[in-house]
This record gives structure tokens, C-alpha cells and sequence, in this order.
């Protein structure tokens, strides 16, 4: 993967996170047209704030996100914007998605992980959809 230490004036850090979160009562939306917008949304969120998108691989009912982050954002910081920009921007693009109280659930799961298993994760990420 070549990935190495990220070097920002103050700091040296090689941060990443492995996430999964799910819609609002675990709802199959994340299909067709909302999944290529939620991926390119993703990809937007994760420039504009300096993440490096290891990894994402999306279900119908829930999505695997392995990033790199910086040491001034917590997971905490990174679901919020994540879960806020996304729900906010499709809710607005497809209406169909309007009906749910909210998009995201409030919980989601985060694990940090060495450089050593990134790999390794990064390859469980990208074979959720080949599972049966």
C-alpha cells in the first residue's frame, strides 16, 4: 500500500480508522443512484478535510469507511461531519429519502488500526460485497 507517516507542520501521525455505520433502523437506501452519490460525497468530505480515503465499500444497509486522519480530528469529529454533510446532501437530492426521521443512525463503530494491518483491513473492506 506504500502508506506512510503524514507530516503537517506540528505534528508527524499515521492515524487510521476503520468505521462502519448504518442508516436509521438499519433501512436497505443505500442503493443504485444514492450509493454513487454517497460514495462521490464521501470522496468530497474526505478531500476538503484533509482525510486520505483508504478504503469504502457501501451495502444496501450499511458502509465500511477506512480512512487516514489527522491527530486534530477525533472519530467522533469525522462521523459527525460525515453523517451531517451526507444525510443533510441526500435528503435534499432524493426525496424518496425524506420519509425516515433521520438518515444515520446515532452509533457507529471505529477501530484504529497499525499500519502493519491496514492491509489487511483494507482488503476485508473491499470484499464485503463479494461475501455471500
Amino acid at each position: 500500500m506504500g502508506q506512510g507517516y503524514r507530516r503537517t507542520k506540528t505534528s508527524v501521525s499515521l492515524i487510521n480508522y476503520h468505521f462502519v455505520f448504518c442508516p436509521r433502523y438499519r433501512r436497505k437506501v443505500l442503493v443504485n443512484k444514492v450509493e454513487e452519490r454517497f460514495k462521490e460525497l464521501l470522496a468530497q468530505i474526505c478531500k476538503e478535510n484533509q482525510w486520505d480515503m483508504i478504503a469504502v465499500e457501501v451495502m444496501p444497509d450499511h458502509c465500511h469507511l477506512f480512512l487516514n486522519g489527522l491527530p486534530t480530528d477525533s472519530p467522533s469529529q469525522v462521523m459527525a461531519k460525515v453523517k451531517g454533510v451526507t444525510s443533510r446532501r441526500l435528503r435534499q437530492e432524493f426525496p424518496h429519502l425524506n420519509h425516515l426521521q433521520s438518515l444515520w443512525t446515532r452509533s457507529f463503530f471505529v477501530s484504529t488500526a497499525e499500519n502493519v494491518s491496514s492491509d489487511t483491513i483494507k482488503k476485508y473492506v473491499e470484499e464485503q460485497k463479494t461475501r455471500g
